[in-house]
């Protein structure tokens, strides 16, 4: 097991084990402002694994940050990872050609693209944020890169209620 893998399923299990109590709430706030009952908790996405490998990602049905808590489950799982590239669907351009690239990597609870504006920036410098990050990552940027997602996540929620 690499010293990334290693990270990942004990920060992913600390994560799951410190956030058990939060998880429990976003479930059940989930079902009690549920509009359409037996929709279920979580929303279910295809997306592409390590190597290309299609998994089924879920995340709480909920628009806030917190609609990705369950990924943690993915993380200790191996089929994600705390920081790589954004997930995308199979059938998605940057999963073919040049961009296949990013498949030699696990998808990522974060990332750059996560800390260096997300939905503010263009696909292109998304592309470019998460190829730089599979030529060149390491344990060292993922745990900067980590340090800086609970405030990049705070600043577009305190800027959205501005």
């Amino acid at each position: 097991m690499t010293a990334k893998r290693t990270f990942d399923v004990v920060g992913g299990l600390a994560l799951l084990v410190v956030l058990s109590p939060l998880l429990a709430a976003v479930a059940l706030s989930v079902v009690l402002g549920s509009a359409t009952p037996g929709r279920g908790v979580l929303r279910r996405r295809t997306v592409a694994g390590l190597e290309g490998q299609p998994f089924t990602m879920l995340t709480f049905r909920t628009k806030s940050p917190l609609a990705a808590l369950p990924l943690l489950l993915h993380v200790v799982g191996g089929r994600m990872s705390l920081v790589g590239p954004c997930p995308l669907t199979p059938t998605h351009r940057e999963c073919a050609g040049e961009g296949r690239r990013r498949l030699s990597v696990r998808p990522g609870l974060t990332g750059p693209w996560q800390i260096s504006g997300r939905s503010d920036l263009p696909w292109e410098e998304r592309e470019l944020l998460d190829l730089h990050y599979v030529d060149h990552h390491w344990l060292g940027m993922d745990l900067t890169i980590l340090a800086r997602t609970l405030p990049a996540v705070r600043r577009r929620r305190a800027a959205r209620f501005a």
